[in-house]
């Protein structure tokens, strides 16, 4: 997968997962990152899937409608390219937290859907449930930070809310922040990540 590596200063903290929205790539989040967990490693990663030539991460049948069938397969695909990523840059597999918007958080959620071992945390802007129907691993004591927006035109608030509860039905530790700028990713949402950050990994 294409993909950026920048090591950190500070080795001890975890690697920090990039997965952008639809039409961003691997360099997007950067940012956001140097914000949230500052001297922090990152491994951004952009997408394997083109809608109408925007990079996803995985394929859509209408808005809000994914292919399931597709989302596993890449879901599976993204953990196997970390896996093949920590070798390579010599980073620890058990310390790595994703960081997505958007359809990057929905392809991070549906990590940890799958594997609870795939990620130490998450960082969920905008976020949709991905999958249903499926029985969770054990989420105990995983913190989760879930940001969204009370007037979201593409994620509805029910749809926000049901996955804090399919999460924290799983054990997750699920903290949520509401925000009113629609689906936007604001700085007011991105500086509450970073004192979350800082309280759950130490940074």
């Amino acid at each position: 997968m294409k993909h950026v590596f920048r090591k950190g200063s500070h080795p001890q903290a975890p690697v920090i997962l990039l997965l952008h929205g639809t039409g961003g790539n691997e360099q997007d989040l950067i940012p956001l990152a140097d914000l949230v967990a500052p001297g922090a490693s990152v491994l951004g990663v952009r997408g394997n899937v083109l809608e109408n030539g925007m990079p996803r991460f995985f394929r859509r049948l209408a808005e809000g409608v994914f292919d399931i069938e597709d989302l596993v397969f890449r879901t599976k695909e993204l953990s196997e390219f970390v896996d093949t990523a920590a070798e390579q840059y010599d980073f620890d597999r058990n310390n790595v937290v994703a960081l997505g918007y958007s359809n990057g958080a929905n392809i991070a959620a549906s990590m940890l859907f799958h594997d609870a071992k795939t990620l130490r945390g998450a960082i969920l802007h905008h976020a949709m449930v991905p999958l249903r129907g499926l029985n969770l691993p054990d989420l105990n004591g995983v913190p989760v930070f879930l940001s969204s927006g009370e007037n979201d035109p593409i994620v509805p608030v029910a749809e926000s809310r049901e996955l804090q509860t399919l999460l924290e039905g799983a054990g997750a530790q699920v903290d949520a922040h509401w925000e009113r700028n629609g689906h936007q990713l604001t700085r007011t949402e991105a500086e509450a990540a970073g004192k979350w950050f800082a309280e759950h990994f130490n940074a």
